[in-house]
C-alpha cells in the first residue's frame, strides 16, 4: 500500500488564482478570477472600512454579502499596483470576510460577490494619509 500526502501548500497551490493576483488592471483581475467583469452595484453587498486610514499598510476591511448563493467574495483596490487584494471562497458558509489590506493611496475599496454566475459589488472610499504599498 502506498500512502500519498498532500500538504496544505500543495492543496492551496492548485486553487491559487496566481494570474488574477498579478494582473495590473481591475477588469482583467475580475476576468482572471471569475471569467467575467462589469459587476452590478448591489445593496446586498456591504463594506465596512474606515473613512480615513492613517497607515495604508494596515487598513481594516469587512465585506459581507446577502446575495443568495454567494460562493466567492473578492476585495479590490483599483489604484494599487495589483488591484486584487484578497479572495475568499465559501461553500455553504455565511459569506463574510474581515481582514486588513494594504492601500498605496486614497482610493475606493471594492467588494465583489460572485453568485449564480453573476458579479455584484459595493465600494467605499478610504482616505489614506501614509501609503502602504511602498509609495
Amino acid at each position: 500500500m502506498q500512502l500519498a500526502w498532500l500538504t496544505p501548500r500543495a492543496v492551496l497551490a492548485a486553487a491559487w488564482p496566481e494570474k488574477a493576483y498579478s494582473t495590473k488592471g481591475f477588469d482583467e483581475a475580475l476576468n482572471d478570477l471569475f471569467g467575467a467583469s462589469n459587476p452590478t452595484e448591489s445593496k446586498d453587498v456591504t463594506i465596512k472600512a474606515p473613512d480615513i486610514a492613517e497607515n495604508g499598510a494596515v487598513v481594516p476591511v469587512t465585506i459581507e454579502s446577502a446575495v443568495a448563493g454567494t460562493d466567492n467574495i473578492a476585495i479590490l483596490v483599483k489604484g494599487n499596483p495589483t488591484p486584487l487584494v484578497a479572495n475568499f471562497k465559501f461553500d455553504g458558509a455565511q459569506p463574510f470576510a474581515s481582514t486588513r489590506i494594504r492601500m498605496g493611496k486614497t482610493d475606493n475599496v471594492i467588494g465583489v460577490a460572485h453568485a449564480g454566475g453573476k458579479l455584484y459589488m459595493a465600494e467605499k472610499q478610504v482616505k489614506v494619509t501614509i501609503g502602504g504599498c511602498g509609495g
